[in-house]
């Protein structure tokens, strides 16, 4: 994308031409020659339409979206809970920006970098259109801009994960900025660091690289994780404390220190999973599972913790966990289950050693509506539980 086609993006006639097709089908759009630059609307329509629910501020503003940066962008209900507030925040990776705008509602100043020059004149753009006018968008790499920083309040990072030819990177070192090398420096420019990190970052790594004292959060949506969060203070005023967080957006957040046991205090695994007697299941959300708080989580809510999932003898009220009724338990038998499972099931599976379609295969059903079935490996011993909606929730 060169400048010639920013400024068409831009544009109040390319604008029009958008608000005009907005809700058409965008491979309808790309071949209509009455639509002046087709393929561009049909990009930025389809776009717009997918950022209804992700990015509904872009969307209202009827913002830019380059492909790429809108794939990698948070959404925003997980930018607007990131914390700190002040006077200057550095974010070293800008990208389309979203983190940037919601550091900009609780910051006086936010100086945003982004190494590639077309994106962070369109991300400039879309911050005005957005009333972000307090951000100044940079295009520049983060060791240059950090050498002539004096002090942040804050500074926050996403690493970009994919290499010059798209490849994902596995190792955090390879990942641009490195936070790994910078982290000496970074401790050093501000009052407190921030780094988002993959949902599938593994969190003793995250201990492993940014110490002992930081506080480690994952964050979920609608069931799934999507963001690991490390938060660092460098004063000693406002000490991280080593904490492990999840937080299930919109549900609630669990947290547990560095000293507590994560261990259930009411939980027995050496005591058989009884075939009758508990009434209702839970499956702890995503990101309890993620940050391994489950049996503590279990515990605090009363529910006795038996593998990756919850019991209840009563209806519990959490609102952090998925609540089913039990309405068969019985231990794994492919013979015995076979005759009294559907043709189609939906299915539930944590800490089970067969696949999901292993388990289709045994039972002679596929995965998809009817009942929901739950597998698990509790106590040594694999189990499966016919489960129904609560009544009442």
């Amino acid at each position: 994308m060169d400048i010639r086609e920013i400024e068409t993006l831009c544009s109040e006639e390319f604008r029009n031409e958008v608000e005009r097709n907005l809700l058409r089908d965008p491979a309808e759009i790309a071949l209509d020659r009455r639509v002046a630059n087709a393929r561009l609307v049909a990009t930025q329509v389809k776009y717009l339409q997918r950022a209804r629910r992700k990015l509904p501020t872009y969307y209202q503003a009827r913002a830019v979206l380059p492909s790429l940066a809108f794939e990698q962008s948070s959404s925003e209900l997980c930018a607007s809970h990131k914390r700190y507030g002040g006077e200057l925040a550095v974010d070293l990776t800008c990208g389309l920006g979203v983190d940037t705008l919601y550091l900009s509602r609780r910051f006086k100043r936010v100086v945003a970098l982004e190494h590639n020059p077309t994106l962070a004149a369109i991300t400039q753009h879309n911050l005005r259109l957005m009333g972000a006018t307090n951000v100044e968008v940079l295009s520049a790499e983060s060791e240059e801009f950090l050498a002539t920083l004096d002090h942040a309040d804050l500074i926050y990072a996403d690493p970009d994960r994919r290499s010059a030819e798209g490849r994902k990177m596995v190792t955090l070192a390879d990942c641009s900025p490195n936070l790994e090398a910078l982290l000496p420096m970074l401790r050093t420019k501000a009052n407190h660091l921030a780094f988002k990190l993959s949902p599938l970052f593994d969190l003793s790594e995250a201990r492993r690289i940014f110490g002992s004292d930081a506080d480690v959060e994952v964050i979920s949506l609608g069931g799934e994780v999507k963001e690991v969060v490390v938060y660092i203070s460098c004063t000693e005023h406002e000490p991280t404390r080593g904490l492990t967080s999840a937080t299930a957006l919109g549900l609630g957040t669990f947290s547990l220190g560095p000293d507590a046991s994560a261990t259930a205090p009411d939980s027995n695994p050496l005591q058989p999973l009884p075939e009758e007697g508990y009434g209702y299941l839970v499956v702890p959300d995503a990101a309890l599972r993620k940050a391994s708080l489950t049996a503590a989580w279990c515990g605090s809510e009363g529910l006795d913790c038996r593998g990756p999932y919850g019991f209840a003898h009563t209806l519990p009220t959490t609102r952090m966990g998925r609540i089913y009724t039990i309405e068969q338990l019985h231990p794994y038998s492919p013979k015995r289950l076979k005759p009294i499972v559907g043709r189609s099931i939906q299915l539930i599976r944590h800490s089970f050693p067969l696949s999901s379609g292993a388990i289709c295969k045994a039972l002679g059903t596929r995965e998809g509506a009817g009942e929901t079935w739950a597998f698990a490996e509790i106590d040594h011993q694999m189990w499966a539980l016919r489960l129904s909606e609560p009544e009442g929730r």
